[in-house]
């Protein structure tokens, strides 16, 4: 793998890492391996963000997710990302999502974060690969409530990667912005009766409570799914530079799998779900069962 594209990805699981720390361009230097000049330019060329804007609008999107949620007070976050005075925190707060953080804290409504992707995933998907069965996949059984689902439909996707040709990765963010019932948002792949005639099998959306009455992003729409049981698979951790291995190994189980030894058949009633492939936690896809 070229060694520029790997110099970029460290620095960007570096600024992760420390995020809630102040990160200098000596920083990103001395863990690319190449002079702060040139560090500079390659992060740039790579990512279309200089180092100091990048880190900004993480912090940025971080500490909206921390107000949203009640989790710590403006002058707290201020601080901690950095900034010398509430004012100043509040300026950029509102430059990046066009309110001030008093407002937002009062009424939360879907914003678009900042949500990087890693350099180097597109490159690992040109890469030839051997795909295994993952031996050591966790299955468990779990309940989902009646719920909505705010989502946004593609016209032909099967897939995550053919849903962002067509719809765009960055409306991750605003998904992520948008406080949902199991912690995060998901991708979907809908059942025929949940499909509309033009639109894709594959989408993503946010689970909401069923009595949800908060805004609709624009080209968006509520979809009620009935309670459900599901099946979750999930995956050993995976090194980021492994994820599409992780993703078709798990993939692969559930396609030989039989959830007859566990009482059940699987659901062809309601969506089956992927969740954001995290290297700590293993990747995770659920899929709806019905006891037999």
């Amino acid at each position: 793998m070229d060694d520029k594209i790997i110099a970029v990805q460290a620095m960007q699981d570096y600024i992760e890492q420390h995020i809630d720390e102040m990160i200098s361009l000596a920083d990103l230097a001395r863990v690319s391996l190449f002079s702060p000049w040139y560090t500079h330019r390659l992060f740039k060329e790579y990512t279309n963000y200089t180092p100091s804007d990048y880190v900004r609008r993480l912090k940025l999107s971080k500490s909206a997710i921390k107000l949203r949620d009640g989790k710590a007070k403006i002058i707290d976050i201020a601080y901690e990302l950095g900034f010398q005075s509430v004012d100043g925190y509040q300026r950029a707060f509102a430059r990046e999502f066009g309110c001030n953080p008093s407002e937002y804290t009062r009424h939360p409504f879907p914003l678009q974060l900042f949500i990087p992707y890693g350099v180097i995933y597109n490159q690992i998907r040109k890469e030839p690969r051997e795909v295994k069965e993952e031996k050591n996949i966790h299955v468990s059984l779990i309940h989902k409530p009646k719920r909505k689902v705010l989502l946004k439909r593609a016209i032909t996707a099967k897939d995550y990667f053919e849903y962002c040709e067509e719809v765009g990765c960055e409306i991750w963010g605003l998904l992520t912005s948008i406080k949902s019932i199991s912690g995060e948002p998901v991708c979907l792949w809908l059942p025929e009766c949940y499909r509309r005639k033009g639109t894709s099998e594959y989408v993503q959306g946010v689970e909401v409570a069923i009595e949800y009455d908060g805004i609709i992003p624009e080209g968006f729409e509520v979809v009620e799914f009935e309670e459900a049981d599901y099946m979750m698979f999930q995956g050993e951790p995976f090194l980021e530079k492994e994820y599409c291995q992780a993703i078709e190994s798990v993939q692969l189980t559930i396609e030989n799998y039989d959830p007859e030894k566990m009482g059940y058949c699987f659901d062809q009633e309601n969506p089956r779900i992927q969740l954001e492939p995290i290297g700590a936690r293993g990747y995770i896809e659920l899929l709806p069962v019905m006891k037999l």
